[in-house]
């Protein structure tokens, strides 16, 4: 038996065959060409067929994984005219006198190093989507290229990595999990995989590959990034009852849908769902949340090529409150910055961005993007029940711009003749140690506050929470993280404010009982967790 060791992107256990994952290789030769023209004009035909096959890729994600996820293929195709890439290939071509397929091999080279050499995770995963879509067009340049190769029955797929399109173009109801040897969790394969509901282990590493061969028998163990190739009996007869607890629980606990989420004594508290798109309420709905307390409305921001218009807004903000049918929508505004970095924003580069220019502060010195937010949602609240909440704040003079500008939008609503509801509450985060020292003031300015626990964590222990070097460091428990959240439900009550904490520490029922005896009212968390808190409240007495 060989074991190894990656990162789990999504918890589950397989059993089964291995299928070494493998693609075409697409020799690309140098060879000098006299007609320069023609040479550009094969380049067009061959973006011509791959802009087809990816207009076909993305139909197939819109059924399979929804529109959110299936939008990296609609950015693909954007990508496929992008005028710097294609410049390139153009001028290699001429100055060169060089092959197409040699032109955009180099090309891809040269962007994906680009992309690489960036310092933000985001940007440099989209390296992969350069070479994907290079390596597209050099296929579809060579005439005796075939595609690549598919897997057949149920299998372990491995692989180098995975493109996004070679992801959803696999049959899923044949593929147990995914296990890479590179990678990383901001990979769009990643997000497809955790969205397809497939167990999938990243960045194994290159060793893994040499040693392993089509059918031999294997586990993935998604939960603790480990992958076991040939296992004895004793570790194959362990993961089929671990396997089998696993698929055991998730059935339980669909016992739980329609039931109250109220603890042995009688307490009762509202569990809610996080959700970054409209394709997302599918997953609310299935997993019986009781609302959505954090709705991240920057991903409307991230998938566009510019700023999203009012009505654009307007139309997803509408269709996410109508889908809830009257239930509690929390919609966040703009939480751009830091880790979500948008080219069109134009941001300077930061030593410090996560303590730089984001969120609240780019809405409050950019009242343009700021207002026509607003303006949607304000016009969106009355097809449902609408909370709006507000990003790092660290001041009372911050709430008290952005209740002003709130009162601004509704008077130039009003004087339009444009609907809206008076009924609107605000809230704001409480994610930096000012707002929960300083919540005694912040309460009766809002109608609630919802705790952002993993930036709360990355502030209070001054612990980048993007740095993996430094992740054992960065306790979630610390005793100062919930002395601050234990302050700020205290204030919330005192000044009638409700208090509901939407990041990760929210599903850790190790801490459920803590946080209720807080007087937490509100827990929102992924929707795949509603269930599992569910049903940790409802075991839970508060009485002994």
């Amino acid at each position: 038996m060989n074991k190894y060791k990656g990162k789990g992107v999504y918890g589950a256990v397989a059993i089964g065959k291995i299928s070494v994952y493998k693609r075409q290789e697409l020799s690309v030769k140098r060879t000098r060409i006299e007609d320069v023209e023609a040479e550009k004009k094969r380049v067009e035909r061959a973006k011509e067929i791959s802009n087809q096959e990816l207009s076909d890729i993305y139909e197939k994600a819109l059924r399979e994984v929804g529109e959110t996820n299936a939008q990296i293929f609609e950015i693909h195709m954007m990508m496929l005219e992008d005028e710097d890439y294609n410049e390139s290939i153009s001028s290699i071509i001429e100055t060169q006198l060089v092959n197409a397929e040699y032109a955009v091999a180099l090309t891809s080279d040269n962007f994906a190093q680009m992309f690489a050499a960036m310092d933000d995770a985001y940007m440099q995963a989209r390296s992969a989507d350069v070479k994907d879509i290079s390596n597209r067009i050099i296929k579809n340049l060579s005439s005796d290229s075939t595609n690549m190769n598919g897997v057949t029955g149920k299998m372990i797929v491995c692989a180098d990595d995975l493109a996004p399109s070679e992801t959803v173009a696999l049959d899923k109801d044949n593929v147990l999990a995914f296990v890479t040897a590179y990678g990383s969790s901001n990979s769009h394969t990643a997000i497809l995989a955790r969205n397809m509901n497939i167990p999938a282990i990243i960045g194994v590493g290159e060793d893994f590959l040499n040693d392993i061969k089509d059918g031999e028998l294997a586990i993935v163990d998604g939960f603790t990034g480990e992958i076991y190739v040939n296992p004895d009996d004793e570790t194959l007869d362990a993961m089929e009852r671990k396997q089998a607890e696993d698929n055991e629980k998730k059935k339980l606990l669909l016992e739980l849908k329609g039931k109250e989420n109220v603890t042995i004594d009688g307490t009762k508290i509202k569990i809610f769902a996080n959700i970054g798109g409209v394709d997302n309420i599918g997953a609310v709905l299935l997993n019986d949340a009781g609302g959505i307390g954090l709705f991240r409305s920057e991903f409307l921001y991230l998938e566009n090529s510019d700023y999203p218009t009012e009505e654009q807004q307007l139309i997803a903000y509408r269709k996410v409150l109508e889908s809830m049918a009257g239930k509690k929508v929390i919609i966040r505004t703009l939480d751009i910055g830091a880790d979500k970095q948008v080219d069109y924003f134009n941001l300077d580069k930061e030593e410090n961005p996560a303590l730089g220019y984001r969120a609240i502060r780019i809405c409050l010195t950019r009242p343009d993007i700021f207002k026509t937010q607003l303006r949607a949602l304000y016009r969106a609240s009355v097809y449902g029940n609408l909370g709006i909440m507000f990003p790092m704040i660290t001041s009372v003079s911050e709430v008290e711009k952005i209740k002003a500008v709130c009162d601004e939008v509704k008077m130039e609503l009003k004087e339009e003749g444009l609907e809206y509801s008076e009924n609107v509450e605000l809230g704001i985060m409480i994610e930096t140690p000012a707002a929960a020292v300083i919540s005694d003031l912040l309460a009766p300015m809002v109608d609630f506050f919802s705790v952002g626990t993993n930036d709360l964590t990355q502030y209070t222990l001054a612990c980048d929470r993007q740095n993996p070097n430094i992740e054992s460091f960065c306790d979630t428990h610390h005793e100062a993280i919930l002395r601050l959240i234990q302050m700020a439900a205290d204030n919330a009550h005192k000044n009638g404010a409700w208090i509901g904490i939407c990041g990760e520490l929210a599903a850790d029922t190790s801490l459920t009982e803590r946080f209720l005896r807080m007087g937490i009212d509100e827990l929102s968390v992924s929707p795949g967790f509603v269930l599992k808190v569910r049903n940790q409240v409802r075991n839970t007495d508060l009485a002994k």
